[in-house]
C-alpha cells in the first residue's frame, strides 16, 4: 500500500504536510464521534497557523519586559479570576488572535524565561490545587510542561517526575534543567519507571498525583513525515485504552486516602473504555 502526503493548507506558515492515511482515519473515527462539529475541529487541526499556544512565564527568571510586550501585543491573562484556585505566582498569557512566540533555545546554565504549551494543559494542574510543602507525583511527566506549571503554583516539599520512555525522559530532564534553579532541583526526583508497577513500591506516598496518561497525540501524527510509522501508530493507538486503564487502576495506590488522583489527556475512545472498567 502506498501512503501519500497531502500538502497542508496554504495559510499554514510552518510548511507542514498532512499525512493522508492519518487524516483518513480521523475522518472515519471523529465524524462518528463528533458529528457536525468535526468539520470545525478538522479545519483547526489541519491549520497549524490557527493553533493557540499559551505563554507560561517562568517565575524563577521572571521576564518583566516580555510581560509588558505581551500586553502591548494584545495578550491577556489566562483564566485568572474565573477559577477557585489560581495562584498569583502562575502567570500565563494567551493571544486573542492566532500567534506563536518563538521557542527559546536550551542553554546550559541559563534559565529560560517562558514555556510554550497548550493552554488546556494547565487545567489538570490547577485542579490539583497544589500547596507549599505537599508531596506530588507527575506520573507521565515528559516533556515537562505540567511539572513546570506545578512549580509555578507552589513550592512542593517533594516532586517526583516519572517518564517511562527513555527518549522523552531526556526531553523532561532538559526542560527541568532549562527552567528550574539549582536549589529547587534538590526537592525533585526524576525516574524512568513503569507507572503500572510503581504503586506497590510507594503506597500512599503522595498528597497529589497528576496523570497525563499516554494519549493518541493526534495533532503530531497528523503531520507525521513518515507515513509508515504513522500507519503503525494508528494500529497501536487501539491499545492505548488498555494502558490507560492499567495506569488508572494502579495510580490510586500512590495517593493518600484523602487525595484522589487527577487524570487528563484521555480522548473519547479512551474515556468510554476506562469508565466501563472503573464503574
Amino acid at each position: 500500500m502506498v501512503l501519500t502526503l497531502l500538502k497542508a493548507k496554504p495559510e499554514t506558515k510552518l510548511g507542514k504536510q498532512i499525512c493522508k492515511v492519518v487524516l483518513d482515519h480521523f475522518e472515519k473515527q471523529y465524524s462518528k464521534e463528533l458529528g457536525d462539529a468535526w468539520n470545525t475541529v478538522r479545519d483547526i487541526l489541519t491549520s497549524p497557523s490557527c493553533w493557540q499556544y499559551a505563554v507560561l512565564l517562568n517565575r524563577f527568571n521572571y521576564p518583566f519586559e516580555l510581560e509588558k510586550d505581551l500586553h502591548l501585543k494584545g495578550y491577556h491573562s489566562l483564566l485568572q479570576g474565573s477559577l477557585p484556585y489560581y495562584p498569583k505566582s502562575m502567570k500565563c498569557y494567551l493571544s486573542r488572535t492566532p500567534h506563536r512566540m518563538p521557542s527559546e533555545r536550551h542553554q546550559i546554565g541559563n534559565l529560560k524565561k517562558y514555556y510554550l504549551l497548550n493552554a488546556a494543559s494547565l487545567l489538570p494542574v490547577l485542579a490539583l490545587e497544589l500547596r507549599d510543602g505537599e508531596k506530588v507525583l507527575d506520573l507521565c511527566a515528559a516533556p515537562g510542561g505540567k511539572s513546570l506549571a506545578l512549580l509555578q503554583c507552589a513550592y512542593p516539599g517533594y516532586l517526583h517526575c516519572n517518564e517511562y520512555n527513555s527518549l522523552r525522559l531526556r526531553w523532561l530532564r532538559q526542560t527541568l534543567e532549562s527552567f528550574i534553579p539549582q536549589p529547587l532541583v534538590n526537592v525533585i526526583k526524576v525516574s524512568e519507571l513503569d507507572g503500572r508497577e510503581m504503586g506497590d513500591a510507594q503506597p500512599e506516598t503522595f498528597d497529589k498525583v497528576l496523570v497525563d496518561a499516554p494519549c493518541s497525540n493526534d495533532r503530531s501524527w497528523l503531520f507525521s513525515s513518515d507515513s509508515q510509522k504513522a500507519a503503525c501508530r494508528i494500529s497501536q493507538r487501539r491499545n492505548l485504552p488498555l494502558l490507560q486503564i492499567e495506569l488508572l487502576s494502579h495510580v490510586q495506590l500512590f495517593a493518600t486516602p484523602e487525595e484522589p488522583a487527577r487524570l487528563c489527556g484521555l480522548p473519547d475512545f479512551s474515556v468510554h473504555g476506562i469508565l466501563q472498567v472503573c464503574n
